[in-house]
């Protein structure tokens, strides 16, 4: 009988607790499970798909590269892909063999389609300066000196600024990567140091307009094709020929980094190299290009 009595007591006290419960679950926020994996930066940030457009002379359109495969541009691409572990990357390629910078900058005036893929990329490369240094030396073969390219220098480095300037009215948030050019006749040529003065100081020219622009990069690879992958210029001679000072193509100096075809333009070596360094720059700098727009 007793226990009959406490029956409803218990149930009320059940009651009761269950009712308080709930009060008190819906009151506090649920504590979040240690046991859950956040999901990663990537997921959260970073785009999936990329536009990367290439504009330029003939390193951005891969003269040398005998793979076909579009020299440094297609692989900075696939490496990008793969590092960042992005779904895929779409390029659109602008590069010219001869081009200089008037030409260059011309296109990017008046050719709708390289102006619309410009205005929708998220990363863009530019290779220019080394055929306005060519015209300057075919002009003056028999008297080049260092004053030779003073006035095409500024003329040069006026055309960069603009084509920069109209990069950026296209498009105001993707970064820009501007590559040096290189002296090919470093190996053939060493003794005119002169050379590798004016090179130098276009270059120097180049990246001083670089830096004046918002998410504007420098890449240097002057020094990394100039030199080879020797620490010396390699001299190279045949088994069957004599080591004679009158032999027929002793001391043939080689740049082991540059096209047997022309010695002038990088071969697969050499554009790799080119590749690596230009990725990594664009890797470094991947919170400009790569986060996702806010809604």
């Amino acid at each position: 009988m007793k226990v009959q009595k406490a029956i409803p007591a218990i149930i009320g006290v059940a009651i009761i607790s269950f009712f308080t419960c709930m009060i008190l679950f819906r009151t506090f926020p649920k504590a979040p499970s240690l046991l859950k994996e956040p999901k990663t930066e990537m997921d959260n940030h970073y785009k999936d798909n990329i536009h990367y457009t290439a504009i330029g002379d003939s390193l951005t359109e891969g003269i040398g590269d005998d793979t076909g495969r579009g020299g440094f541009v297609s692989s900075v691409a696939n490496g990008l892909q793969d590092e960042l572990a992005l779904t895929s990357v779409e390029i659109d390629n602008y590069g010219v063999s001869g081009n200089r910078s008037d030409q260059i900058l011309k296109r990017i005036t008046e050719q709708e389609d390289l102006q619309k893929n410009i205005t929708s990329s998220d990363i863009i490369t530019l290779t220019v300066g080394g055929n306005d240094v060519m015209k300057v030396i075919k002009g003056n073969i028999f008297g080049l000196t260092i004053q030779s390219f003073e006035r095409p220098q500024k003329k040069y480095a006026k055309n960069l600024k603009t084509i920069l300037e109209t990069i950026r009215e296209l498009n105001s948030e993707a970064p820009i990567y501007v590559l040096s050019f290189y002296n090919p006749f470093y190996f053939n040529f060493p003794e005119i140091t002169d050379m590798q003065t004016i090179v130098s100081n276009w270059n120097q020219a180049s990246e001083d307009i670089v830096e004046q622009e918002e998410k504007a990069h420098f890449i240097d690879i002057n020094e990394l094709i100039t030199n080879g992958s020797h620490e010396e210029p390699t001299v190279g001679t045949s088994e069957s020929q004599e080591e004679t000072p009158n032999s027929e193509n002793l001391n043939r100096i080689k740049n082991d980094l540059l096209s047997d075809a022309d010695n002038f333009h990088p071969n697969n070596l050499g554009y790799q190299l080119i590749s690596k360094k230009v990725r990594a720059e664009i890797v470094r700098t991947k919170e400009e290009w790569l986060l996702e727009e806010a809604n």
